[in-house]
């Protein structure tokens, strides 16, 4: 099933070496189990020169009270919320497909970060926000109910470990607090390329009340606003699976 951009704005208006393991051995943690493991990876000149010089022009900081993203942005216009947006290759493209919509991307890694901020320099984009923060705590604290137009949460990390199946982000809890965030005729877009975790998905997904499949059962074409990236299709090209999972909030 096709499902159209503009027809769902409408309706809008463990071990020493297992991170995972020492996260959760550390006191003081927050109460929800965090998706992700801050590790200190490489930054290059050209990713730290976008976070001193660049990253300031889109930046929002993460307080713990609901934002005026109008304000923030300018406009009022459709906000788009983008959970964790990797190096930022498909946030660029998409927001400059769409101009006429407000995107935020919340992602906690600095890299990823000044990637995108360069993307959206050098191609003249401001329809961009960007909160370098873990998003749960940027959706439970400051996005306002019934506030978002849509969400994308592409090839977030699979935990492919059983034992790490808890840190996965699409879980009914976080699901439903997502949910109280999208207007009633928004949309909840997920894609992975991890088998299992698409059916999680799937069933987390089917599972909330204030959600209905646009694709009827089962999982949904890839929509036409969300790119093929070269990782993806380099996978599709060996064989490879990827399994897009598209939900609309249902009418107050």
């Amino acid at each position: 099933m096709i499902v159209r951009i503009a027809d769902l704005l409408k309706k809008a208006a463990g071990t020493s070496a297992d991170p995972a393991a020492q996260d959760e051995a550390k006191p003081g943690i927050a109460s929800h189990i965090r998706s992700f493991v801050r590790r200190r990876g490489h930054i290059t000149e050209a990713q730290r020169a976008a976070l001193d010089e660049l990253v300031p022009r889109y930046a929002l900081e993460y307080r713990p009270q609901v934002a005026n993203f109008a304000k923030d942005f300018g406009r009022e216009a459709p906000l788009i919320l983008e959970i964790g947006f990797g190096m930022g290759e498909t946030t660029a493209k998409i927001a400059g497909d769409r101009p006429h919509d407000n995107f935020l991307g919340v992602e906690v890694f600095q890299a990823g970060v000044g990637a995108l901020a360069k993307r959206l320099d050098a191609a003249g984009l401001q329809n961009v926000r960007i909160i370098q923060h873990d998003a749960v705590e940027v959706v439970r604290d400051m996005i306002a109910p019934a506030s978002l137009a849509g969400v994308h949460v592409y090839f977030p990390d699979p935990w492919p470990k059983k034992r790490h199946h808890k840190r996965r982000l699409i879980q009914p809890p976080f699901v439903t607090l997502l949910t109280s965030r999208i207007a009633p005729g928004g949309y909840l877009h997920c894609a992975t390329d991890w088998e299992h975790y698409a059916d999680q998905m799937l069933e987390v997904l089917s599972a909330e009340s204030s959600l209905e499949n646009t694709a009827g059962s089962g999982f949904a074409e890839r929509p036409g606003w969300r790119p093929q990236t070269k990782f993806e299709t380099r996978g599709l090209r060996l064989g490879h699976g990827v399994w897009d999972v598209l939900f609309r909030k249902k009418p107050a």
